[in-house]
C-alpha cells in the first residue's frame, strides 16, 4: 500500500474506512495515474457493511481495496457517536464525478464496464459530451459470466485506461476487482455500483436534502417499492442492531478502561503513602 499506510483510518464493524476529504482522495488518485500505480477504491454503506459481515467473498475483497472510504452517511454518523470522526462522507457516485472531471483536464482514459448495453453506449453518449476533453477508453456492458472475465479483463488492459469504473451489483463488482484488478493494470479502479444508470438518465438521484439526511434509501423504496421495501426494512434493521452492539461495546470498553486508570492510581497512591510512612 506504500504511502497510504500513513493516512488516518476508523475501524467499523470490521472495516478499516479510511478518514478522508474528497480532495485528498482525488490527490491520491492523481498521484497513482501519474506514477502508473495500481489504485483499488472501495466504498462501504449500509448495506455493504451489514453484507459483508455474512458474505465472506464480499469481506475479502472489501480488504483487497486499497483505500475503502464512507459511501453512506449513517456510517459517518456512526463514527461520530463512537468518537472516532470521520471528516465526511465520500460517495462513489460524487468520486466518479469528481474524476470525470480530472479526466477532462487531464485528458486522462476512461474504462467503463457494467450496467445493459443501451445504457453503458448512453453513458458513454453523455460523458463524451460533458467532457470532451477525456478519453473513452473502452466499454462494454456487465452481463458476462465467469468464463468470460478474462477476455473482458483483457480488453480493457489493452486499452490502456487510465481509470476503471465498474457498474456491477456486488458482491461480483468486488470480486472481478479483487481478481483481475493486477492483470488490467489500470491505475485507478472504482466500482461505481448504479452510477451509470443515473449518468444515462435511466433513474434519478435523490435531492441532496435527502441524502445529507441519510434518506437516499427512502427515495429509492419510493421509486421501486416493490423490489425495495424488504430489502431496505431488514438490512437497516440489522444495521440499527449492529449499531446498538457497537456502540454499546464501546461504552464498556471506556468505562473499564476508566475503572482500570482509577484503580491503578489508587494503587500508586497507596505505594507512595507507604513510602512517605517508611
Amino acid at each position: 500500500m506504500g504511502l497510504l499506510a500513513e493516512y488516518p483510518k476508523v475501524r467499523l464493524m470490521g472495516v478499516d474506512v479510511f478518514a478522508l476529504r474528497m480532495s485528498e482522495v482525488l490527490d491520491i488518485c492523481n498521484e497513482h495515474i501519474a506514477e502508473r500505480r495500481r489504485l483499488l477504491i472501495g466504498v462501504v454503506n449500509v448495506a455493504k457493511v451489514v453484507n459483508a459481515r455474512k458474505d465472506p467473498k464480499l469481506s475479502e475483497a472489501l480488504d483487497q481495496a486499497d483505500i475503502v472510504l464512507a459511501d453512506g452517511a449513517p456510517i459517518v454518523w456512526l463514527s461520530r457517536m463512537l468518537g472516532r470522526a470521520l471528516p465526511e462522507r465520500v460517495a462513489g457516485i460524487d468520486i466518479m464525478y469528481e474524476l470525470l472531471k480530472e479526466a477532462d483536464k487531464r485528458h486522462y482514459g476512461v474504462y467503463f464496464l457494467g450496467a445493459r448495453p443501451e445504457v453503458v453506449q448512453e453513458v458513454v453518449r453523455v460523458i463524451g459530451k460533458d467532457y470532451p476533453g477525456l478519453r473513452v477508453a473502452g466499454y462494454r456492458d456487465g452481463y458476462f459470466n465467469e468464463q468470460e472475465e478474462q477476455v473482458v479483463a483483457e480488453a480493457i488492459k489493452n486499452s490502456q485506461a487510465d481509470i476503471l469504473f465498474v457498474a456491477i451489483t456486488p458482491p461480483k463488482k468486488e470480486i472481478f476487482l479483487g481478481k483481475w484488478r493486477q492483470f488490467m493494470n489500470v491505475p485507478v479502479c472504482h466500482g461505481v455500483g448504479g452510477s451509470f444508470d443515473i449518468v444515462a438518465g435511466a433513474t434519478k438521484r435523490a435531492p441532496a436534502w435527502m441524502r445529507n439526511h441519510g434518506l437516499e434509501w427512502l427515495y429509492r423504496i419510493i421509486q421501486e417499492p416493490r423490489r425495495m421495501w424488504k430489502r431496505y426494512l431488514v438490512t437497516n434493521t440489522k444495521f440499527i442492531l449492529l449499531c446498538i452492539c457497537e456502540i454499546s461495546k464501546s461504552v464498556f470498553t471506556r468505562i473499564f478502561r476508566r475503572d482500570r486508570r482509577d484503580i491503578e492510581g489508587e494503587s500508586k497512591g497507596s505505594e507512595d503513602a507507604t513510602s512517605v510512612q517508611d
